[in-house]
């Protein structure tokens, strides 16, 4: 059985959790605030780069914000 991969991310926690805006996110990693809205919301995978980019911001692992998650397809 092939397993699908989707990532899972705590992102919109832990940006509301500081008081970061969107905007102030994609402005601070040179990204679109329409990016960081997928992010959140599950639509958009991050590229390696651009996930160590938003834990530098927190100043966190890329492990605390992301976690790839596997599921069996039938």
């Amino acid at each position: 059985m092939a397993k699908e991969s989707k990532i899972i991310t705590n992102l919109k926690s832990v940006r509301e959790s500081t008081g970061m805006t969107q905007q102030e996110l994609a402005d601070r990693i040179g990204m679109r605030r329409e990016t960081i809205l997928h992010l959140e919301n599950n639509r958009y995978n991050p590229s390696l780069e651009m996930a160590l980019k938003i834990a530098q911001v927190f100043n966190l692992k890329v492990e605390d914000l992301f976690e790839l998650r596997q599921k069996e397809e039938a």
